[in-house]
């Protein structure tokens, strides 16, 4: 008996499908959001640093942003530079769905060494050229450039350790 109340309830959530406001929200596209990407005061310490990607909806309607987006280091002209971004703790993150009203924004971190070389960089000099963007692309496709404040080498060939969109 207990089976078939469970197979009774379970098709009415799947005949019901998702909550109508949730179908309306869109994923936010790169368009759709500025961006900064700045040093946590306090942060820096035994050779690793915290910078926050702060996202903003400046779009005149709602959108989502989830998980970790796709992120690119630039050099001071605008030129791709060695990114390696995970997410904390690797394969364990759970992404939520954080929605954006216009002006609402999400936030992010990333943990990284500005000073300590990896395998195969140079010890004793910078182990990365300067880093002074990033690009930021979000589930809903599209991409949006980020200024770094400040502009910081990322050791490790772009080595980022990220955690997901958390409401900000």
């Amino acid at each position: 008996m207990t089976v078939g109340v469970l197979t009774v309830a379970a098709a009415a959530l799947v005949a019901a499908g998702s909550p109508p406001q949730a179908k309306s929200v869109p994923p936010c596209t790169g368009s759709a959001l500025t961006g900064t990407f700045r040093v946590v005061p306090g942060s820096p310490g035994a050779g690793n640093i915290v910078y926050e990607l702060r996202v903003r909806d400046r779009s005149h309607a709602s959108c989502f942003v989830s998980g970790v987006p796709s992120l690119s280091l630039l050099d001071a002209r605008g030129h791709a530079q060695a990114t390696h971004a995970r997410g904390v703790p690797a394969g364990q993150l759970t992404a939520v769905i954080v929605r954006l009203a216009p002006g609402g924004a999400a936030k992010l971190t990333a943990r990284f060494s500005p000073d300590v070389p990896g395998p195969g960089e140079p010890v004793g000099k910078t182990c990365e050229p300067k880093s002074y963007k990033l690009r930021v692309t979000p589930n809903g496709g599209g991409s949006l450039v980020a200024p770094i404040q400040p502009p910081i080498p990322v050791c490790e060939h772009g080595a980022l350790a990220v955690t997901v969109f958390t409401a900000g």
